[in-house]
């Protein structure tokens, strides 16, 4: 059975930083590319940063980048997501979700994700 599950979130004030985890089993993690998506009250899930199969590439919504750092850890089958100089508008619940697809780009559908976990609320406080 796969199974999603992260942990890491909290309370924080606004430019503090904060790592989520998102731990993975039941299936061979690593053929798998996984993704970190978040949804605010009343708006759409929105993907965060994703990071590849394989290569370990990786990919970062406009809105993150060069704030937020997405690692995996193959060994221990874990996908982190550092971070960093938090803002108010980043609080939502943040979600891990896993895809057999090789991204080449930002477009990672929420709809063309295989596996979700349950989520972890990141709150950010100003």
């Amino acid at each position: 059975q796969v199974q999603l599950v992260e942990s890491g979130g909290g309370l924080v004030q606004a430019g503090d930083s904060l790592r989520v985890s998102c731990a993975a089993s039941g299936y061979t993690f690593s053929s798998y590319a996984v993704g970190w998506f978040r949804q605010a009250p009343g708006k759409e899930r929105e993907f965060v940063a994703g990071i590849n199969r394989g290569d370990g590439s990786t990919w970062y919504a406009d809105s993150v980048k060069g704030r937020f750092t997405i690692i995996r850890d193959n060994a221990k089958n874990t996908v982190y997501l550092q971070m960093y100089s938090l803002k108010p508008e980043d609080t939502a619940v943040y979600y891990c979700a896993a895809s057999r697809t090789y991204y080449s780009s930002t477009y990672w559908r929420v709809d063309g994700m295989d596996y979700w976990g349950k989520g972890t609320l990141v709150t950010v406080s100003s």
